[in-house]
């Protein structure tokens, strides 16, 4: 692709394009460097080209709308991005979490974060089907002297995101039941409710949400949107979901008519209307 930031709108969107169908996806840093243009004019560029239906955004970057559904990103490429809005919602979900719980902790990079949180709390029995997850608290145990939670890893075969999946992880979270689910998403709408690009993590999404009391969605806003192939829950299936300020209306319109409670990490607290004024 040629490096110049002289180019038309139309011609830089048609390389872009290009580039797409050629790789089979781009990320947006990518595009930045080889095009010689802001982020914020490759993301105005990805987004006109989305309107017209040739690519599908992703997060991070675009792919083509024939891939968008069944595209999943690795672990490293997840996790470099919304790094803020992620540890704006791990706080505000730790929150949530009382001394000698028995939680659950999906795979996700929102639930990576949150885990780091909740190495200070005690007594804790964490179970998730999470290798990330998982570390973070072997870390802890070892850097502390001291066991940070008793933490039961599921088994089962590793997705891209590094979440174990399949019938052996399955089995294993129906054999348990515990207070509080962690729960995160590919992708989010109201149409479609939470939704993943893989068939079997799907399935082990199912299966934790049944063996939970209460299901707590972690989700920024830049999964509404976003559909994966396969629908794992509805928006009403969730108690409590924890998102960043950052989230359209219509998402929290959305929230709030399906979902029991909608927590806005790092949202400015609304003033009391009703209380005097000095």
């Amino acid at each position: 692709m040629a490096d110049s930031s002289n180019l038309l709108a139309e011609q830089r969107r048609a390389m872009i394009l290009d580039e797409v169908r050629r790789r089979g996806g781009v990320r947006v840093n990518e595009l930045t460097r080889q095009l010689n243009v802001s982020d914020m004019t490759i993301r105005r560029d990805l987004d006109a080209l989305a309107r017209a239906g040739v690519i599908e955004k992703v997060h991070g970057g675009a792919v083509p709308t024939e891939a968008a559904r069944t595209h999943e990103p690795g672990f490293e490429a997840k996790s470099a991005l919304e790094l803020s809005a992620k540890e704006e919602i791990a706080r505000a979900a730790a929150r949530l979490v009382q001394p000698g719980s028995a939680i659950a902790l999906s795979g996700g990079t929102t639930t990576y974060a949150l885990a780091h949180h909740l190495t200070e709390i005690e007594q804790l029995t964490v179970v998730t089907n999470s290798v990330r997850v998982a570390d973070v608290f072997d870390r802890a145990q070892r850097q502390l002297s001291r066991q940070p939670a008793t933490v039961v890893l599921t088994g089962g075969v590793r997705t891209p995101s590094d979440a174990l999946v399949g019938p052996v992880a399955d089995r294993a979270i129906r054999s348990l039941h515990f207070d509080l689910l962690f729960l995160g998403t590919h992708g989010l709408s109201a149409t479609a409710g939470l939704s993943t690009p893989n068939l079997a993590e799907a399935e082990t999404n199912r299966t934790f949400i049944a063996s939970a009391r209460r299901t707590v969605l972690v989700a920024d806003h830049t999964k509404w949107g976003t559909i994966g192939l396969s629908s794992f829950a509805e928006l009403s299936d969730v108690d409590t979901w924890v998102a960043d300020a950052a989230l359209p209306v219509d998402a929290v319109d959305a929230a709030r008519e399906q979902v029991r409670e909608l927590i806005l990490a790092g949202a400015e607290p609304a003033e009391d209307e009703d209380e005097p004024q000095p």
